[in-house]
């Protein structure tokens, strides 16, 4: 088996895995499942993936096959790595894809300058929860996703013990709670996602850690600006922007 850089005539087979994956992984619609596959791994969108270099993506040959793959990121250099997604065909699971993947994207994360590892899972997919717990990633929270109109609790799970929430002050007096095991891509700084209580079951909003700002403009489609310094931040996942 052979484990590479993907490269943008790969975009057909990354595709089909993705498909075959999340059909046997996820219980969510064929509708669903062909929206997400189209927009995140079209041509288009796997050249500009690949041009990033926060962004990493590789695949697993066998016999010139691709039968799996998994995809990166770097939040913050010092900080997170985030492994997005890795997907194995159905037919090779339990033949050793994952574990190589998993090994080759975590190193390639932490070369660029990532200093541990954060995963997202739904709740639902059990093997996929089960896959982090095995490699000594424990559970820092969980969030609801919205896919497709239809509500989802996303597990979150670190390399290291959970961190510690901060409290801090809003304009009306209350206190909200950033999150700093909850960091998602900005475009000039992380933004952390905020909470009305130390359980985290209330979320806020966005917490900006460029300008340690809580003035944050979203729309309906997952899309955040700080008000303050411009920072935007990115859609990864099941934003109702990609769906």
């Amino acid at each position: 088996m052979n484990i590479r850089t993907a490269t943008p005539e790969d975009g057909t087979a990354v595709r089909e895995t993705a498909r075959r994956s999340l059909e046997a992984s996820y219980s969510l619609s064929p509708q669903t499942i062909e929206s997400a596959v189209t927009q995140w791994y079209d041509d288009e969108g796997i050249v500009d993936k690949l041009d990033e270099p926060d962004h990493v993506i590789v695949v697993a040959e066998r016999d010139d096959d691709v039968v799996g793959f998994a995809e990166g990121i770097v939040v913050e250099s010092g900080g997170d790595g985030d492994l997005l997604w890795l997907h194995v065909d159905p037919d090779y699971r339990g033949e050793g894809v994952g574990e190589r993947l998993y090994s080759d994207i975590y190193d390639q994360l932490m070369e660029m300058g990532a200093t541990r590892l954060r995963g997202r899972v739904l709740r639902d997919n059990h093997s996929g929860n089960d896959f982090y717990e095995e490699h000594g990633l424990v559970k820092a929270g969980d969030e609801r996703v919205d896919i497709d109109g239809t509500q989802y609790v996303e597990n979150i799970y670190v390399e290291n013990e959970p961190m510690d929430i901060e409290s801090i002050p809003t304009d009306n007096g209350s206190d909200v709670y950033i999150d700093y095991d909850d960091a998602e891509r900005g475009s000039v700084a992380p933004f952390l996602v905020a909470y009305n209580d130390t359980e985290r079951t209330e979320r806020y909003g966005y917490f900006c850690s460029n300008c340690d700002s809580l003035d944050i403009a979203m729309d309906a489609m997952g899309r955040a600006e700080c008000n303050q310094c411009g920072n935007q931040r990115k859609a990864t996942r099941w934003d109702a922007a990609y769906l």
